[in-house]
């Protein structure tokens, strides 16, 4: 069942980047991604080229957002907040300062 993994997928995703604190109850994103599905559900009996079309978009449409959150991460920790100490720049790139022994 790769659609409904696609499906549960996009809505983990949806929900981390929700801002509302209620989730994505009342999101017209989700709403529309769960009538899709509807829609495009078949039986064993069926065959549905329409369904293998509505995976891929919604396996693209994950990599689109599962992407974004990532770079949205990235951006928050590596952005310029001006001036950094010696200190915190080797700590970003993992080098350690040498200790002086007194």
């Amino acid at each position: 069942m790769a659609g409904t993994k696609v499906l549960r997928s996009l809505l983990h995703e949806l929900r981390q980047s929700a801002k509302d604190p209620g989730g994505i109850k009342n999101s017209l994103a989700a709403r529309y991604i769960l009538a899709q599905y509807k829609k495009f559900e078949t039986t064993d009996q069926q065959l549905c080229k329409a369904r293998n079309e509505a995976i891929f978009l919604g396996q693209t449409y994950l990599t689109y957002l599962s992407s974004l959150r990532k770079y949205n991460e990235l951006y928050k920790e590596y952005h310029g907040r001006g001036e950094r100490t010696v200190k915190e720049t080797a700590d970003l790139v993992g080098f350690k300062l040498p200790t002086d022994p007194k």
